[in-house]
């Protein structure tokens, strides 16, 4: 293929060494080693099974993955780093082409792929156009009427037209079916190849020979539609890649590194941590780092799929993708371009294209068989028409060669594991990322959704709450400015006035903050601290304070719900989905929060084993549950779910334990990931229906001699188109 022609020669240098160079650790196990490579030559499911079954029987092997959509092999191993170069070796005995997987050789092999599927397409037509007339001539006159010498002439001139055309836009097909051929194992394209080449065969000895059965047309037709089927899947995997490369172009060009006093421009995977970078406004800021001058807006909605700008100032964390609205930064890059958010976004929707749900597993299977049974089937037919029925071993022949063609298993192996991957694309535009391939098919399926409270149904951050009077307001926050507890924190930034002058400050444990502020004596703090003899009248958490010894009425705080809260837990109700709230807070607060939610039912002052003791019973009662909370503290309960889902700071979003992790203060992500789950678990099965449905209507209608070749190709790509034709819908209904 031409990829292995056009990828190999940039690092030719590189290779003379071996694999070893390309081997660094495991980013999973810092003790094993990982390896990722480029593999071309994949074009089924069937291709993916034999790759990684051989490699993981290795026992060095713990982890052997490839994503068909790149074609990016990601293995990693125990024991020594030369061992790449047998991995390398084992795959190309297995006639697959391989080379060191690096974005820009994989654009490239693209663009020559691209490149190269055309210009075989765009002769295969042009062959398939000109022979279509010379048929044409001999399809409507009989052979008294044209003559035996100009019916000759017509058949060799379609000779000489189609078996160069044949010989070149064959070429996709013929090199994969003798990659593996020669090293013993087969592929889709062994029949592709047998069929294309029986029938061109079978018309050159009936030209040679004089006879009737002359089926050049059916053979150039083939090629081409097959190559239009060949060429609409590449298509349609480049389309299902976009999301991901639109990240990845993120990752990609120049960075402004301010150095000695002078600025030169380096390419971004050269910027190592602790460089200062200089992002002019307008532009995308291309590392993760601190911000170390300047203030302006940012547009985060390549990260977390937030549209509204959010500020950035002087210690706040930055990430690469985010583009700079405003005003110049001065950033301090934290990390190679391979270890930044965007870059590890990336890796998990690769983790999650990989993951093999069971509608996957069932069409791998299903393609596993097809070079045994198709073959089978060719002989059984040529056998029964030529031996049993007594038809001519022509005709016999050619409803062989039929059979060999409508059975391709294109729409069985290929078109469902699209779905999977437009999802993943659709739902990361929303800031949505899968962390597990069959999250999704376990999401359509819930029944009961159950929630964590703190940073989940709320926003995570205590605000003061309800009204207060203005100079007990500056006296407590003049205080609070002194310590880092988080109400203290809510409490000063809650005040946006000029501080009083503060003193001789102490802060006793257990208990709360002494000084002087503005001359008096003040204490912030615990109720008995500060003097209390009433209690709270609210159930919410609370500060007390004291001025010279006097309690001043208590300042309270709330953990308000999301914006989204209610309305999402609105939706789920009127999908039928049983909604339950766990905490550890207090009963009143996690009772007042359900209510507010509109949450059925709730359970408070729950350890991280008891709301796991809660979900067990409720699985065991024959419910489904989504569990969506702290995917890392509540890792048990995540875990012991049907499926989970997390909201997640940038910072978190790799460590998270949950199957799905979602970024932003909102909840809507929650439903909206259900609703795209139901719509792909229903494009998956009516693709893995119309695919069966196809075979079983082709194969006895292609049997009993009902179909051309030239009929079956174009049923054979026209069963592939619908199938991803049909999938393509979740993306443009989303």
């Amino acid at each position: 293929m031409p990829q292995q022609q056009n990828t190999k020669q940039p690092i030719q240098n590189a290779l003379q060494t071996g694999y070893t160079a390309f081997v660094r650790p495991s980013t999973e196990n810092p003790a094993e080693h990982e390896l990722s490579l480029k593999v071309t030559g994949i074009h089924c499911a069937n291709c993916i099974r034999k790759i990684e079954g051989t490699l993981n029987d290795d026992t060095q092997t713990t982890h052997a993955r490839l994503n068909f959509t790149p074609g990016r092999l990601a293995i990693r191993w125990q024991g020594s780093p030369q061992k790449a170069d047998q991995y390398a070796q084992t795959i190309e005995n297995l006639g697959f082409g391989v080379h060191p997987f690096r974005e820009q050789l994989a654009d490239n092999a693209d663009t020559a792929e691209n490149r190269f599927l055309l210009l075989c397409l765009g002769v295969a037509g042009f062959a398939a156009g000109n022979i279509m007339l010379l048929s044409l001539g001999l399809w409507i006159t009989d052979a008294n009427s044209m003559g035996m010498a100009t019916r000759e002439f017509l058949h060799w001139v379609s000779a000489l037209i189609a078996i160069p055309a044949i010989v070149f836009s064959g070429r996709p097909f013929f090199r994969s079916a003798w990659s593996v051929l020669k090293k013993g194992h087969t592929n889709m394209d062994v029949p592709i190849s047998l069929a294309l080449t029986l029938a061109t065969g079978m018309s050159l000895f009936e030209t040679l020979t004089q006879g009737e059965h002359v089926y050049f047309d059916s053979a150039v037709m083939l090629m081409f539609f097959l190559l239009v089927g060949r060429y609409l899947d590449f298509r349609a995997k480049r389309q299902a890649r976009s999301a991901a490369n639109a990240l990845a172009s993120a990752l990609k060009g120049f960075a402004q590194v301010l150095g000695n006093g002078q600025t030169k421009t380096l390419p971004i995977e050269q910027v190592t941590p602790g460089m200062m970078v200089l992002v002019a406004a307008g532009e995308k800021i291309s590392v993760d780092g601190e911000v170390i001058e300047g203030q302006s807006s940012l547009d985060t909605s390549l990260i977390t799929g937030e549209t509204m700008p959010t500020a950035a100032a002087k210690g706040q964390h930055v990430f690469a993708g985010t583009l700079n609205l405003d005003a110049p930064l001065k950033i301090k890059a934290t990390a190679l371009a391979e270890n930044t958010l965007l870059a590890d976004i990336i890796k998990l929707m690769e983790q999650a294209e990989q993951g093999h749900a069971k509608y996957v597993r069932l069409a791998e299977r299903a393609a596993k068989l097809y070079t045994p049974v198709v073959h089978s089937l060719a002989l059984a037919a040529f056998v029964l028409w030529w031996l049993v029925l007594g038809a001519a071993w022509q005709q016999a022949m050619l409803i062989a060669v039929t059979v060999l063609i409508i059975t391709c298993p294109c729409a069985l192996g290929l078109a469902i594991p699209v779905v999977q991957v437009l999802a993943s694309s659709v739902l990361m535009r929303k800031g949505v990322y899968l962390k597990s391939g069959d999250a999704l098919e376990r999401l359509a399926s819930i029944d009961a959704a159950y929630f964590d409270k703190t940073g989940t149904l709320t926003l995570g951050i205590p605000s003061l709450h309800g009204t207060v009077d203005a100079t007990h307001h500056q006296y407590a926050a003049s205080l609070a400015a002194h310590s880092h507890h988080p109400l203290a924190k809510a409490l000063a930034s809650s005040y946006s006035g000029k501080l009083l002058k503060t003193t001789d400050v102490k802060e006793h444990a257990g208990k709360g903050l002494e000084g002087k502020v503005n001359g008096k004596k003040v204490r912030l703090g615990r109720d008995t601290w500060c003097g209390y003899q009433d209690e709270p009248t609210e159930a919410l958490a609370h500060v007390g304070l004291s001025i010279s010894g006097k309690p001043v009425p208590r300042f309270y705080f709330a953990d308000d719900l999301k914006a989204d809260a209610a309305k999402t837990i609105e939706v789920l109700h009127k999908r039928g989905i049983k909604t339950m709230l766990l905490s550890g807070d207090k009963a009143a607060v996690v009772n007042t929060v359900a209510h507010d939610a509109g949450i059925e039912e709730a359970k408070a002052e729950l350890t991280p084993i008891e709301k796991h003791d809660v979900l067990e019973k409720a699985q065991a009662s024959g419910y489904r549950v989504l569990m969506v909370g702290d995917g890392l503290n509540d890792a048990a309960v995540m875990a012991a779910a049907n499926v989970s889902m997390a909201p997640s700071t940038a910072l978190e979003i790799t460590q998270n334990t949950a199957d799905i992790v979602f970024t932003g203060n909102r909840l809507q992500p929650v439903a909206h990931t259900h609703r795209i789950a139901q719509r792909a678990q229903a494009l998956v099965k009516q693709n893995f229906g119309l695919a069966i449905c196809y075979n079983f209507i082709a194969v006895p209608l292609a049997f009993m001699g009902f179909v051309t070749p030239m009929v079956a190709a174009i049923a054979m790509s026209l069963s592939s188109l619908c199938v991803i034709l049909n999938a393509f819908r979740l993306k443009f209904n989303a």
